[in-house]
């Protein structure tokens, strides 16, 4: 009978311990990357082998990490994007439960050693990978009387590292009760804690109650934003959408630019006008108007873009791009978006700007003034620099010295 034949692993050898210096944390993101790609691709054909690949480079994050600098935040993402990655195949691999076990105590093991708390998504999650509601009763026995103690103690200030550890194995478990009083032990309303009492009140069919408990975790330094995503998400699995968005729709919308928070919006409210939407998330963010010139020109509402782009400040390249971009298409909002450039320009705003951007920017509301059959537009553009000497007048002067 032929032997199975495993996948050697290449990661190992770049994760040994100590392995990164002081300023490694760029390769260090790098190879990362590389050792989630190598497991990801195994685990396609081999599940079980290739959990064992995640449980291996979990053990070996510290020890190999430890001495890199991480202050910029970046290695720390880069941790928290491969926990994201593995956690799930650990989680759906079909292994017995005597390769699970095993699992676990090694994990363990290296979240006790975890200086940092780089293993802390592994302990959120813990329930799930104990792979069934046995043996995440058996981890909760051995759990809950610590952290019963620690949270009893007439004299707080303990740290216990398997606090959420705990609290998920009673929510995989099915003691949706217990979990609830044992959070009423903490002193302090904590999200990170209180979220799983949510899940067990959504569990056990309470959703009123759920939204409540949630509404009543907020205080200082909590996450409002992150409750206002679990108070949506409650409202929206009752069929309330209308409430969902009235009271934390726009709140909990997330993302890395106007336009992504306004599509993060639009995708969970289809039913709603997207121009409705804009509106009411241009009324959350007061006097930055012009930041949503770009949303409002993606849906076409030109007008209204314009509008934005002369209330507040707007960045003159995405300015610059729009008249470009629409050049042909719309001549009249590209004249528009043209001079809103150049008075921003004139004002002093813009990120890293040069001369060329000014000229860009003059000779763009030519062109179009040109095809929308505007008149006169030397003389608009004189007023402008005229009529507002703003901290780049001289340099957009300048700039347009041999063009004026």
């Amino acid at each position: 009978m032929a032997t199975e034949i495993r996948h050697k692993w290449s990661f190992p050898a770049r994760f040994r311990a100590g392995g990164y210096g002081w300023k490694s944390s760029k390769l260090a993101c790098q190879r990362l990357r590389e050792a989630v790609s190598e497991i990801k691709k195994v685990a396609k054909k081999e599940p079980v082998h290739g959990a064992e690949g995640a449980v291996r480079l979990m053990e070996k994050l510290w020890p190999a990490l430890e001495h890199v600098d991480s202050s910029s935040g970046a290695l720390g993402s880069a941790v928290n994007k491969t926990l994201d990655d593995l956690i799930p195949l650990i989680i759906k691999a079909p292994a017995d439960a005597k390769t699970r076990d095993k699992w676990l105590e090694r994990l363990w093991q290296a979240m006790e050693d975890d200086g940092v708390d780089y293993l802390g998504p592994v302990g959120d999650r813990w329930g799930e990978l104990c792979g069934s509601t046995e043996t995440a009763n058996q981890w909760t026995e051995e759990l809950l009387p610590t952290l019963r103690s620690y949270w009893t103690d007439p004299n707080p200030g303990n740290y216990f590292h398997g606090t959420t550890a705990c609290l998920s194995c009673q929510l995989v478990a099915g003691r949706y009760q217990e979990l609830l009083d044992l959070l009423a032990l903490d002193r302090k309303p904590f999200w990170h804690y209180r979220r799983y009492g949510v899940e067990a009140l959504l569990a056990m069919g309470r959703k009123s109650e759920a939204l409540k408990y949630a509404e009543a975790s907020r205080g200082l330094n909590q996450p409002d934003s992150t409750i206002d995503k679990a108070c949506e998400e409650i409202l929206i699995s009752s069929g309330l959408h209308d409430e969902a968005y009235r009271r934390y729709g726009l709140r909990a919308a997330q993302g890395n630019s106007y336009l992504a928070r306004f599509r993060a919006v639009a995708k969970r409210y289809p039913m709603i006008a997207p121009e409705d939407i804009l509106t009411d998330l241009i009324k959350t963010t007061p006097g930055e108007e012009g930041k949503w010139f770009a949303t409002a020109k993606d849906l076409k509402l030109y007008e209204f873009a314009l509008l934005l782009a002369d209330q507040s400040p707007c960045e003159p390249k995405t300015l610059t791009r729009a008249a470009r971009d629409f050049l042909e298409t719309e001549s009249e909002f590209a004249f528009g978006a043209a001079m809103a450039a150049l008075r921003w320009l004139n004002e002093g705003w813009g990120y890293e700007v040069a001369g060329i951007d000014v000229i860009d920017a003059y000779e763009l509301a030519l062109v179009a003034a040109e095809r929308a059959h505007i008149d006169d537009v030397l003389d608009q553009i004189r007023a402008l620099l005229d009529q507002t000497k703003g901290p780049g007048n001289a340099f957009v002067r300048q700039s347009l010295a041999r063009r004026l």
